[in-house]
């Protein structure tokens, strides 16, 4: 099954998005429906797709779910919780079926060590009892925290997305590079091959500037960690789909088939443990 292993939605008549702070997000200050999605997946032979948070609300978690339960290609959610909460266990067990992530906009705390926080650590802890994944949105400023969380919870599986967003359009490849392959040595981590080209420049990125950094992840990684993920809506201040699935194409050209077929869903089938319905 070919998967997209990152996409959002959100309904603006529902909830703002507090993320969108600027000029910079208007092209996608607007609602995006699966309906809005669905063409792109036909074109591209995607069946299946792991929706993400973009809000850190039950609210919106719940909602995710229930597209989940319907009708559609969505196969799984990596919803948002409060890894801090005392009562996390019974928080989750609240929540309609279909999670099978959390995630949380660690990027955004301002703590740059918050991951390793006793109370953070021991919610992560939580999601490990539950069976549960957790989706690390970190920039390079967190990533040894994240390595220290990693190797702090071995039975936990952590998914990297964006590939800690390297400063591409910037053109910085350490210490990024060496922190990466740090923590490809940790078992329990796999990363996303998503959200390059919003960290590139958006309006003159060149695949021959992001594709070092895509390779990077692919040799660090190997493919059986390494899944393929849109970040659309997002993508397309940058990249429209086509454009996002073209670039992980090239990154995976040097691939034997059965490597490409674990990024392009394998390996998101297997950390999430969903499959065809």
């Amino acid at each position: 099954m070919r998967i997209d292993a990152h996409h959002h939605l959100w309904d603006l008549t529902r909830r703002e998005q507090p993320w969108m702070d600027g000029p910079w997000a208007d092209p996608i200050r607007r609602s995006y429906a699966l309906t809005d999605l669905t063409p792109h997946l036909t074109a591209h032979d995607v069946d299946g797709t792991i929706l993400v948070q973009s809000s850190s609300s039950y609210e919106e978690t719940a909602e995710l779910l229930a597209l989940a339960a319907g009708e559609g290609p969505v196969r799984g959610v990596v919803g948002w919780a409060d890894l801090t909460d005392p009562a996390l266990a019974e928080a989750l067990a609240a929540l309609p079926a279909g999670l099978v992530g959390i995630r949380h906009q660690v990027q955004d705390e301002p703590d740059p060590d918050w991951l390793t926080r006793p109370d953070v650590l021991r919610g992560l802890g939580v999601l490990a009892d539950a069976g549960l994944v957790y989706d690390l949105l970190v920039t390079p400023r967190e990533l040894a925290a994240a390595h220290t969380a990693v190797r702090a919870l071995p039975q936990l599986a952590f998914v990297l997305d964006h590939a800690a967003k390297p400063s591409v359009a910037q053109g910085d490849w350490q210490p990024w590079a060496d922190a990466i392959s740090g923590l490809g040595r940790l078992p329990n981590l796999s990363c996303k091959l998503s959200g390059l080209v919003t960290e590139a420049d958006w309006d003159a990125w060149r695949p021959q500037q992001i594709l070092p950094y895509a390779r990077h992840v692919l040799d660090v990684f190997g493919p059986d960690r390494v899944m393929f993920g849109s970040d659309w809506p997002v993508c397309t201040l940058a990249a429209g789909y086509e454009d996002v699935v073209a670039l992980a194409e090239s990154a995976t050209g040097r691939l034997g088939a059965a490597e490409r077929s674990a990024v392009f869903g394998g390996t998101a089938g297997r950390v999430y443990g969903i499959g065809a319905p």
